[in-house]
């Protein structure tokens, strides 16, 4: 075997670092582990992962540190190693071969690839021997190495046809072609969150459960213009994490996400990603509730990063592993007689009372599912005054006694993307909670960023470490930069909100320079400064982090609005209506789109002379011309009715072309439906209407009643058939400002014909309205 550190031993990555001493003969992503895989005629192993990644650790111990399994990998493979985190271009295209592969992805992530970088192969993590029927890491490799030396031909042609669906995905926008946008489209987004909601545990979907920024932010505005419902489902969602397990709720912040549905089991990484846009929802939602809860939350979060996660020059650090002593969540678990001996009696059960500590333990092995005898602390309700006060100091206690205990490894890199999601944390939060120190926190790692973290040529660098970096930003460095430079224009006093502001200007210069597509709207996650990789990266939905072409529009538009730039706004709107039928298709995952639009909407608002408001009504207009579902606010005009038909034409709603109400005044809005011949609206919920016009519009319930029943075998069910009206009524505050605004109201049906029932669709309306 190789004596010694192998060549990740020189590298900047804490990731790469932890691999230098496996037997494995490692080799960093470039041009030498590729010559010399082209040289020799060999395959290249690729693994890629991240420094606080549970399962990758896990791989490593089992795999790359066994000799055995290490020679045959250097005998057979030229072996090469990714941080994730320093290179997401290269992560997106091979995970992508991962989905289209196994229809999953994950990390670590494992691939195979021929020496001129095309994956032929590709899964995440394999055990090193034959496990559950699943093959093991020694089978794979022997497999591999066999028909690579047997089958080439074979393997040619599926790294080939690999290829080009990877090619393929990264324009799904283009492809899927464009859907209507209008002022009502954003209803569609909450109400998809509203279906999906879990009202018990909070969040969306079951298990796992990771925090679902990006949704919460969008529930949190509409609460705050008016939708208790949306308000009610973020206060939720944000207190079940709160008190669950995946909140650390010794030493604040936040781990990487639940195995369960009820917050409690965490994976226990702590990720600068997570934390920074959580320290800005909790803000969020302490201001837009009066919460204190939420506060506390939001400042025991701001703390933590600033105790643990901030480097002398005022950046943060990237993340802290799930792992202490080889075992995960170690560090963070607790034996109820430990504590019990630490606080003593009866501090001691008052804490275990509280926080949920039994004798057996609640913490789950997750391979095994037997059980440790050890806790997660959490919490099954909201502490009152005088218990805080005992607790308090008992956490403190808890806190200092855990600090002896040997600690996560540390991942001290410093992101340019994240750091940015922290500026905005700590800007979003120094405001709402009237916090100066946090917006002194914002103001360093803003000046970081602009000024230290640079290249020779002046470009945003992707990472640094030890005063240095060599990989230029991507598009969601500098995308999440531009916001974050205007969130924190937005918190401060002028001049200095000036100065930000111009910066933030800067920035979104550099991203359309270096990210903008040549060949259509939008951009790209790589660019200038940046190697050809397979394909070249779109990054078009929203994950743990907002997706970086709706960030980059989301920035072009929001300075669009506040600069009354009708050149950038119609950019911006160009990217949106190249995604819109990933809007309607998938609204929880592309919820930055419409955060974009709603940046748009308003600009039409503020500035009508620009005429931003035709680009995008384009869109709906060719849309309608096409028979696809569509307003169109003309027809019939002269009879005072507008018209709209679903895609699938199994419904037609009319509806007033144009409305007037007075402030202080009760009044409806007639909705016609026509059920087409041979269809029919399923159930009590067949049909569901959502009206939406501003905080000073109070909707009444809409409760539609069926008006016939259906027979399925000897049951009758309610139904909807024929034509039918609704009239949703709504009052007009006696505040509200008069002149034009726009009602936005969402039909949501199931529709049955031909012996079969379809999936719940939608069908969006803007109504006119005159406040008189």
């Amino acid at each position: 075997m190789r004596p010694g550190p192998n060549r990740l031993a020189i590298e900047s990555s804490p990731y790469l670092r932890q691999h230098a001493q496996n037997p494995v003969d490692w080799y960093p992503w470039g041009e030498e582990a590729f010559g010399k895989a082209a040289s020799e005629g060999k395959p290249v192993f690729l693994s890629i992962g991240y420094s606080s990644c549970h399962w990758c650790h896990v791989m490593e111990r089992e795999s790359f540190e066994n000799e055995e399994i290490a020679r045959f990998l250097n005998d057979h493979f030229v072996a090469v190693k990714v941080d994730r985190e320093e290179r997401p271009d290269v992560d997106d295209v091979y995970m992508t071969a991962v989905q289209l592969t196994s229809g999953r992805g994950g990390w670590p992530l494992s691939a195979f690839l021929l020496p001129d970088g095309r994956p032929f192969f590709a899964g995440t993590y394999f055990p090193p021997d034959d496990r559950h029927g699943r093959a093991g890491f020694r089978t794979l490799l022997a497999a591999v190495a066999e028909n690579w030396r047997t089958r080439r031909p074979g393997i040619e042609e599926a790294a080939s046809r690999l290829a080009e669906g990877i090619a393929e995905s990264q324009d799904l926008g283009a492809a899927r072609g464009k859907a209507p946008l209008s002022s009502a489209t954003p209803l569609l987004l909450t109400a998809t969150l509203a279906s999906a909601f879990d009202p018990r545990h909070g969040g969306f979907g079951g298990a796992p459960k990771f925090p679902p920024h990006l949704a919460l932010e969008w529930l949190l505005r509409r609460g705050l213009e008016g939708d208790p419902k949306a308000l009610a489902a973020a206060a939720r969602t944000l207190e079940a994490m709160a008190l669950g397990g995946i909140h650390d709720h010794l030493g604040g912040g936040f781990h990487r996400y639940s195995t369960d549905a009820e917050w409690l089991l965490p994976h226990f990484e702590k990720m600068l990603s997570d934390n920074a846009q959580l320290l800005g929802l909790y803000a969020r939602a302490a201001a837009a509730t009066g919460d204190s809860f939420f506060a506390h939350v939001a400042r025991s979060t701001g703390d933590y990063l600033l105790r643990e996660m901030r480097g002398p020059e005022g950046g943060f650090f990237a993340a802290t592993d799930a792992d202490s002593e080889g075992e995960e969540g170690k560090h963070f678990v607790w034996a109820s007689g430990e504590i019990r001996e630490l606080l003593g009696e009866p501090d001691g059960s008052f804490f275990c009372d509280w926080y949920e500590v039994r004798p057996e333990g609640n913490f789950l092995d997750e391979a095994s599912g037997q059980s440790t005898g050890l806790n997660v602390l959490h919490l099954s309700k909201k502490i009152p005054p005088g218990a805080e006060a005992r607790l308090a100091p008992l956490r403190a206690a808890l806190l200092a006694a855990r600090e002896t205990r040997v600690s996560p490894s540390l991942d001290d890199k410093r992101i340019a993307g994240w750091n940015a999601l922290a500026v905005s944390g700590f800007a979003v939060a120094g405001k709402a909670l009237t916090e100066p120190r946090y917006l002194d926190a914002a103001r360093t790692a803003a000046r970081f960023l602009v000024g230290e973290m640079r290249d020779r040529e002046g470009r945003l660098l992707r990472s640094w470490k030890d005063g240095s970096g060599r990989i230029p930003a991507f598009l969601e460095d500098e995308a999440y930069l531009a916001n974050a430079l205007l969130d924190l224009s937005e918190s401060v006093p002028a001049p200095e909100a000036g100065a930000w502001r111009d910066e933030a200007s800067r920035v979104v210069a550099s991203l359309r320079r270096r990210f903008r597509r040549r060949d259509g709207p939008g951009f790209t996650l790589s660019g200038e400064g940046h190697e050809t990789l397979l394909s070249t990266s779109r990054d078009l939905f929203d994950k743990a982090t907002p997706s970086a072409s709706g960030s980059a529009a989301l920035a072009l538009a929001r300075l669009a609005r506040r600069g009354g730039d009708a050149a950038l706004a119609r950019e911006a709107a160009e990217s949106v209506r190249e995604v819109s039928s990933l809007m309607t298709r998938s609204p929880h995952g592309t919820e930055s789109w419409y955060l974009v639009l709603e940046e748009l909407l308003a600009f039409d608002n503020e500035h009508p002379e620009a005429g931003v408001g035709t680009v995008l009504d384009e869109g709906e207009a060719a849309a309608q011309a096409k028979g696809q579902p569509g307003v169109s606010l003309k027809a019939k005009e002269e009879a005072g009715l507008a018209e709209a038909t679903s895609e699938d034409g199994a419904l037609k709603v009319s509806f007033p072309s144009k409305l007037r109400a007075k402030r202080g005044e009760r009044q409806t809005l007639s909705l016609v439906f026509a059920v087409a011949e041979g269809w029919h609206l399923q159930g009590a919920d067949g049909i569901r209407i959502e009206a939406w016009g501003g905080a000073d519009l109070t909707f009444e319930e809409i409760r539609p009643r069926p008006n016939s029943a259906v027979s399925v075998g000897e049951t009758a069910l309610p139904a909807y058939t024929g034509t039918f009206e609704e009239t949703p009524a709504f009052v007009v505050s006696p505040s509200a400002a008069r002149g034009s605004r726009a009602v936005s109201v969402l039909v949501t049906y199931r529709a049955c014909g031909d012996g079969a029932c379809r999936s719940d669709a939608t069908l969006p309306l803007t109504v006119p309205l005159e406040i008189l």
